[in-house]
């Protein structure tokens, strides 16, 4: 048993005990996950199985490692009802950096893939993907219609729209010259035609297929909500858009297309959904593409720490031109 599974056994344990008298913790099986936490299966005598997200010992347990208000807000959307979410079983409260927080929620079943990004000989067959992402579109308007006044969710700050521009131009600036491209003119083009805000919602923060369990065409649970904020419906949008065959994502693997709806289709489906009719999309699409060229470039400036790059990192080096490219030629 390695040094985390040690100290936190024995907390699980007792949080268990509490929270389901009677059930029994009889083992701890890690998970692949994030950077931001580490996940583990619990094996339980008298009761199904849970999922456990601990934060990272040896680090403050804030930003994207908080992970006990990942679990406010999915308890709260759990209450509220019509989210599809897993439920919190239970959460432990940390005790200094080497006593990390955790909680447990539901171990829902599906399976965890970004179709775009899977190896061509492993994806899905196009009519599932489709399936998938137009109910990934319903799930999100399911979402987005829950007001964070329901939530008693008022006192999180809104991420604004100059805000999302910022932190990404921030990220630009930490990158080395040669994955810069012209960045400054696209945030320059940005900041000047920012389009009038829509009221804020509870946003995922990184919403795509990959970020949820799917079984056949549907979409069981929305997982991973490290980065979620109150801020523009518009911005998750794009983001899942950014996901599509259309799209070109810079990572993606050569081959033919996963079968994706096209953005368009997306968008409307998720308009229908959700009632409404939305303005100025071309725009919230240049600055998804914005962001994504910032996270490449970031992820890009890591890579070459380590030495030779694999297939999909090395696809990616010609994505930070073309995405700014296309930002300048849907502001310019």
């Amino acid at each position: 048993m390695d040094d985390v599974l040690e100290e936190m056994w024995p907390r699980v344990a007792k949080e268990l005990s509490t929270a389901c008298p009677g059930v029994r913790l009889v083992g701890l099986d890690p998970l692949t996950g994030g950077a931001s936490s580490l996940t583990y299966i619990a094996r339980l005598d008298g009761a199904d199985d849970v999922v456990v997200k601990v934060a990272p010992p040896g680090f403050e347990p804030v930003r994207n490692r908080d992970v006990l208000r990942q679990a406010a807000l999915m308890r709260a959307l759990t209450d509220h009802g019509g989210v599809r979410v897993p439920g919190v079983v239970f959460a432990g409260a940390g005790g200094g950096l080497d006593s990390p927080p955790f909680f447990a929620m539901d171990l829902v079943p599906g399976r965890c893939e970004e179709p775009v990004l899977q190896p061509v000989g492993e994806r899905a067959v196009p009519a599932e993907v489709e399936a998938r992402a137009y109910d990934a579109a319903v799930a999100m308007a399911e979402l987005h219609a829950v007001r964070p006044g329901d939530l008693n969710m008022e006192g999180e700050a809104r991420v604004g729209i100059r805000d999302e521009i910022e932190r990404w131009t921030r990220a630009f600036e930490t990158v080395p010259a040669d994955l810069q491209g012209d960045f400054q003119k696209c945030a320059e083009l940005l900041e000047a035609s920012i389009p009038l805000a829509m009221e804020p919602v509870v946003n995922h923060g990184d919403y795509r297929l990959g970020n949820t369990l799917c079984s056949g065409g549907r979409v069981t649970a929305i997982i991973d909500w490290e980065i979620w904020s109150l801020g523009d419906p518009r911005i998750d949008l794009t983001w899942l858009t950014f996901f599509t065959d259309e799209a070109g994502h810079p990572a993606a693997e050569p081959g033919a297309p996963v079968g994706t709806p096209t953005k368009a289709e997306l968008i409307a489906a998720y308009e229908t959904a959700a009632g409404v009719s939305l303005a100025d999309m071309d725009w919230f699409d240049a600055l998804t593409k914005y962001k994504e060229a910032a996270a490449t470039a970031l992820l890009l400036k890591r890579g070459r720490r380590g030495g030779a790059m694999p297939p999909a990192m090395r696809r990616m080096v010609d994505g930070v031109p073309r995405l700014l490219d296309e930002v300048r030629a849907v502001l310019a």
